[in-house]
């Protein structure tokens, strides 16, 4: 199970959003290549970069914090956030991201993402798959959709996808816990996807049942900032 550290960024700054809420806004460093630095000397090898003012904006924004982090670290980004065109899409791989989270355009623009699938590969495309309620949200979660989330990760394996990112956005932020019915059933119904946990994370003890249930990785972002867990503890899961 990987274990994969998110930084969030607004502003250039690393911050966390407690369920979404760009109004319920905390900031932890200045520095996101700093950040990303201890994460790396801490054995980490991969990191989940989000601009959360690209989410908000539909288009890609806070690119110069990808660009710092993928020249002065080996670590391997997946970059979400704003990615609504092919501009920012070459953009974004240009400047060094392995791997790119496409969630809003995914339910905008199906054919578009599909053609990303086909023109990139299934291992640079992780679909995003935000779920309120168990029904998908979009635009850096300031909107729900009615598709069932399920529904949406089904559909989308048959076109091709491999890897997933699935949070909860009603947990998000909250440090109670991540969904694990919601991923158990997303593993029942699609055995062979690379799932994400995303969301809730709170102890040390999620990350060894999100394993118990064979999760491929798990994001952590406030369970870190807030010492929940330390990243000397982290080092059992990723050594």
């Amino acid at each position: 199970m990987d274990i994969i550290p998110a930084i969030d960024i607004i502003d250039g700054k690393c911050v966390r959003l407690t369920q979404g809420d760009y109004a319920r806004k905390k900031e932890y460093s200045s520095d996101p290549l700093e950040i990303a630095r201890q994460y790396e000397d801490h054995g980490i090898r991969r990191l989940h970069l989000v601009d959360l003012d690209g989410a908000k904006a539909r288009k890609v924004i806070n690119h110069v914090v990808l660009e710092q982090i993928t020249r002065h670290t080996n670590l391997e980004v997946d970059f979400g956030g704003g990615v609504q065109s092919e501009k920012d899409l070459q953009l974004v791989f240009e400047l060094g991201a392995s791997q790119v989270t496409g969630g809003s355009i995914a339910v905008r623009e199906p054919e578009t993402f599909k053609g990303w699938l086909q023109k990139y590969g299934a291992d640079k495309i992780i679909l995003g798959a935000d779920a309120k309620d168990r029904k998908i949200a979009i635009s850096g979660w300031q909107e729900s959709t009615t598709t069932d989330v399920l529904d949406y990760i089904s559909h989308y394996i048959e076109q091709g996808v491999r890897h997933v990112i699935c949070t909860d956005v009603s947990r998000d932020g909250l440090l109670q816990g991540p969904a694990l019915s919601l991923y158990e059933e997303i593993l029942a119904h699609n055995p062979t996807v690379r799932l994400i946990a995303s969301g809730g994370v709170s102890g040390v003890e999620d990350l060894h049942r999100l394993r118990e249930i064979k999760v491929a990785g798990v994001i952590v972002g406030k369970a870190i900032y807030e010492n929940k867990i330390s990243l000397q503890t982290l080092q059992e899961f990723v050594n």
